[in-house]
């Protein structure tokens, strides 16, 4: 980040188009990353401005006001009263929507207090005609001290006067638009003597927040001036009333509506989407269409993907010279990245889906719908969001938790987060699934794998709530919560927006899996390629010395030998000692040892038993799918991955904790080791316990 450049802050309520204004600004130059110190996912990207100035882009999260009531709001007060940090705004952009201008306005007046060069963006001008709304924009500019972009994100208009605003910020008035001290004249002229060098807007927010970034310990200012939760509470209530007279008397004259003109489309389609019968089959039916199409419409780009990298690996052996490197190159690291990428398909594809949904405004009435459900479990309907998120991947769902008031709440909702089927765990329900579940159609329309997968994801679902009703009666912390949640407008998705967010999302997973799976990969074909004692280093011999060379071709001899390695490697060895603990559950001793590196990451699984299987094995040009089908017990003489180990498997990762990111984010979370040790004991034992039932059974 070059430091010359222009720090920008995007700050604004949830819903006002903040994120389709970042795309706007930075389009695919983006960077997502963590605050220093604290888990709130924060973006950053980097616009070029005209005059070839450069500017860097900083995306806060939604807040409705400087009176933060929880963890993720406190981001940007924090961010705003810290001058020392580097990303501290040269000029503060407030996006506001111009159908709710009078709410988004509170914020406004609180950023103006704080004396930074501020804009008020006044976004999706595109729907004033639409509503019957006119702007004064010189009256509101004189009387808001500011000066005001009107765009749209959706159409691009506005864009680049807004560029222009950003360059001549320095011309842009700081003066505060009301005095909010008049709530308690003396009380704040004694706190502007006391503390002369000091704004006393910034003063107030470290009396009234969590805060301390003025170089002044909280006691020295609280001293003289500390006062009673209620009436700090009292006095917040009476600063709220004085801007919202002040906002009241600006947009008497700087906003028209014309109510003739509205439509009222919206209310007529709530009361379908959030009915309490049709709301919930529409949304059933919306997620069986998705994981319909999941399985149908990537089936093409994955064998594509799938048997490319099985003739990279055959041509890599053939072209290379022989030698350590083209092993490694050829059963190794090509194999273990094929294993990965061949999901990228229905990654993108489940992505695509997630981000139409929360484009269209319709996820908030998802949101809305759960709630009712999540009452009935201890939750609320805001943690509907994070289990949501949880099917991108649980970390940032965990993270997702600090909107959540409520200790206890925020707590279970962490816990059960897990619980959910993230992307990572997509490539072995699909792998798993398309060997073991046949590719036919229900009534000849359903296809009965997509089927499969969707019962997957409500299977996690539904033990997600049903973990959080138990550990709502076990767990004895009171509080409770009321769920407020903002009703979007319904609007077209942005293909932008939703393109950008696939892209974005596609390539944390590839290069976030594939560093993990690289690593993973390159340990695992040394521990398969090379043994101790006389039996690995004498495997030809041994062989040729046991086995009929009469009745066998010279290739297969060849893979007796490579197969009696494989047993006799270090990773054989350490799959053969586990294996009785797995062999109930179905799973042989490769298997054992994918499941075992998967939990650095779920999605290793695939790539370890490619890995596995072309080890010794290069020139075989069987895809991996084609190669686990094939994999056949040589005690029972039965195909390993049937229909019995396939659920198993299914289960057993629907279930387990397997992801040590996931454990790190809920002791970073919860401040304690207690409870993601107790996560991956629950959900690891029952899990297996669940998988051994299942395979027992069905064997």
């Amino acid at each position: 980040m070059i430091n010359t450049n222009i720090n920008v802050a995007l700050i604004g309520n949830p819903n006002t188009g903040k994120t389709s204004v970042f795309n706007q600004l930075t389009g695919l130059n983006q960077q997502v990353g963590n605050y220093p110190g604290i888990t709130v996912e924060k973006k950053i990207g980097f616009c070029k401005l005209p005059y070839n100035i450069k500017a860097n882009i900083l995306d806060l999260p939604g807040t409705y006001s400087l009176n933060a009531s929880s963890i993720d709001e406190n981001v940007v007060i924090e961010l705003m009263l810290n001058k020392n940090d580097k990303l501290y705004p040269d000029v503060a952009l407030v996006v506001t929507d111009v159908e709710n201008l009078k709410r988004n306005l509170l914020l406004f007046t609180q950023i103006k207090d704080l004396e930074i060069p501020t804009i008020l963006v006044i976004n999706m001008a595109d729907r004033m005609e639409h509503k019957g709304i006119t702007l004064n924009i010189p009256y509101l500019e004189e009387h808001l001290k500011t000066k005001i972009a009107l765009i749209s994100s959706r159409k691009g208009f506005g864009i680049t006067e807004l560029k222009e605003l950003i360059v001549t910020y320095k011309s842009i008035s700081s003066e505060p638009c009301l005095n909010a001290s008049v709530i308690d004249t003396e009380y704040f002229n004694s706190l502007r003597k006391a503390f002369p060098n000091q704004l006393l807007y910034k003063l107030w927010l470290v009396i009234t927040q969590d805060v301390n970034f003025l170089n002044l310990e909280r006691k020295e200012i609280q001293g003289s001036f500390t006062k009673s939760h209620s009436d700090l509470k009292r006095l917040q209530q009476k600063e709220t009333i004085k801007r919202y007279q002040f906002i009241n008397d600006v947009l008497k004259e700087g906003l028209k509506v014309d109510a003739t003109l509205a439509k009222d489309f919206r209310s007529k389609l709530d009361r379908v989407l959030t009915h309490k019968i049709w709301g919930y089959v529409i949304f059933f039916a919306i997620l069986f269409v998705i994981f319909q199409s999941i399985f149908d419409w990537s089936k093409i780009p994955m064998d594509f993907i799938d048997s490319t990298f099985a003739s990279l690996g055959t041509l890599a052996n053939d072209s290379l010279p022989s030698g350590v490197l083209t092993n490694l190159i050829s059963q190794g690291i090509i194999p273990g990245i094929g294993g990965i990428l061949i999901f990228i398909p229905q990654i993108a594809f489940l992505f695509l889906f997630i981000s139409i949904l929360e484009e269209s405004g319709y996820m908030s009435r998802v949101v809305f719908l759960m709630d009712k459900i999540m009452r009935k479990f201890g939750l609320s309907g805001k943690s509907v969001v994070p289990l949501i998120s949880g099917t991108a991947c649980a970390i940032p769902a965990i993270m997702a938790t600090r909107n959540i008031e409520n200790w206890k709440e925020r707590l279970i909702t962490i816990l059960v987060t897990p619980f959910t089927t993230c992307s990572a765990r997509l490539p072995v329900y699909a792998i798993i699934i398309a060997l073991v579940i046949p590719d036919t159609r229900v009534f000849g329309i359903f296809n009965l794998q997509g089927l499969t997968l969707m019962l997957l994801y409500l299977l996690g679902f539904g033990m997600a709530i049903f973990s959080a009703h138990i550990l709502n009666k076990i767990l004895k912390i009171k509080g409770k919560t009321f769920f407020v949640v903002e009703m979007p407008n319904y609007k077209l998705p942005m293909f932008k927006n939703v393109a950008i967010n696939v892209i974005e999302k596609t390539k944390a997973f590839v290069f976030g899996a594939g560093k993990i799976i690289l690593a993973i990969s390159i340990v695992l074909w040394f521990m398969a390629s090379y043994g101790p004692g006389e039996e690995f280093n004498n495997a030809d011999e041994i062989i040729r010395t046991t086995t009929d060379n009469t009745t066998l071709t010279q290739q297969q001899l060849q893979n007796k030998v490579a197969s009696y390695k494989l047993e006799n490697s270090y990773i054989g060895i350490m799959g053969k000692t586990i294996e009785p603990a797995i062999s109930p559950l179905g799973y042989d001793w490769k298997i054992g040892i994918a499941v075992l590196t998967s939990f650095a990451a779920r999605e290793v699984f695939v790539g370890t038993l490619a890995t596995i299987y072309s080890v010794g094995d290069s020139d075989n040009e069987d895809t991996i799918k084609n190669k686990m089908a094939a994999e056949i017990n040589p005690v029972t003489g039965k195909k390993i991955f049937n229909f019995a180990s396939g659920i198993s498997l299914l289960l057993f990762y629907a279930f387990a904790l397997q992801c040590a990111s996931t454990l790190a984010i809920t002791r970073k979370e919860t401040n304690s080791w207690k409870w993601p040790l107790g996560q991956l004991i629950f959900m690891s034992g029952f899990a297996y316990v669940l998988a051994l039932i299942a395979y027992q059974i069905l064997k």
